[in-house]
């Protein structure tokens, strides 16, 4: 009966109970920095909230426009307090949760199987913070510039210097509602950047191909397209920009399943185990 060499995998055995106790203390592990994040995220609430306003104070400031936002219902400070204190426990206590994640599953991982899978683990939350700062930095001033654009000044409008009543059409944005607003953006950026991330870990695993991904092409900027326009508000703008940020991502994830496979066959072949199929034949033909 075969069996794992023993210096290629953390062998273990211990009962299934022992490993149920394992992951109940890892669990216990992460909720508690999940709270003491939280708990420090509340504290600094307020520069948080001041630091998310500067896009929309920029695009009112190059207007000549006061920054201002309002509370619509008594209660909504608080919530946006809250909401601010939980996207922060998360992102911060985030390093702790994946420790503990790694530390459960590792042991029942090949140690080729962790080298591998390790950068991932790695990439995503890089690929995710780089997602939120292109939202942050790039998206998000053209957006608000966008969206501020049909306000209605009366002097501005034709017939006002001839005393015509017009109505005038001021942005006067709800706190909670900016909030949700600017976090979804970073959201739907961060998660869309995951996209070279995965297609990456499924051609490690075989599951893809780069030959598969270019075939599929015209698919995917449709799915691309469908895509940004649930992910972000209903404006031409905005999805735009997202599939022109998302897109070039899945050609990156052609080159490099292109790169892993051409590492594959190099192994395969120096092994004597690489076989020419017809479609490699076609292809250099």
């Amino acid at each position: 009966m075969s069996s794992k060499p023993a210096d290629d995998i953390d062998s273990s055995s211990a009962p299934l109970i022992e490993h149920l106790a394992e992951l109940r203390t890892r669990i216990l592990i992460s909720l508690a920095a999940f709270v003491v994040a939280m708990l420090v995220s509340f504290s600094v609430w307020n520069p948080v909230f001041n630091f998310l306003t500067q896009p929309i104070c920029a695009a009112l400031t190059d207007r000549g426009q006061d920054c201002g936002l309002v509370l619509i219902k008594l209660q909504e400070g608080f919530f946006v307090a809250i909401r601010i204190s939980f996207m922060g426990g998360v992102i911060l206590s985030f390093p702790v949760v994946a420790m503990q994640m790694w530390r459960f599953v590792a042991p029942g991982l090949y140690r080729n199987e962790k080298a591998a899978f390790l950068p991932f683990l790695i990439a995503s939350p890089v690929m995710f913070l780089l997602g939120g700062l292109f939202a942050f930095y790039v998206v998000l001033p053209i957006a608000f510039d966008f969206f501020l654009g049909f306000q209605q000044f009366m002097t501005d409008q034709p017939g006002a210097e001839d005393g015509a009543q017009l109505a005038g059409v001021v942005f006067q944005g709800s706190m909670e509602q900016y909030l949700a607003l600017t976090t979804n953006f970073i959201l739907a950026f961060g998660l869309c950047f995951q996209l070279p991330v995965l297609l990456t870990l499924m051609g490690k695993a075989g599951l893809v191909t780069s030959r598969g991904l270019k075939a599929m092409r015209k698919y995917a900027i449709v799915l691309i397209l469908v895509v940004a326009a649930l992910v972000t508000p209903p404006d031409m703008m905005s999805q735009l920009i997202l599939f022109g940020a998302v897109y070039p991502l899945y050609e990156v994830s052609i080159f490099l399943i292109r790169r892993i496979e051409r590492k594959r066959e190099a192994e395969l072949r120096a092994e004597g185990l690489w076989v020419e199929d017809d479609e490699d034949e076609d292809g250099k033909a």
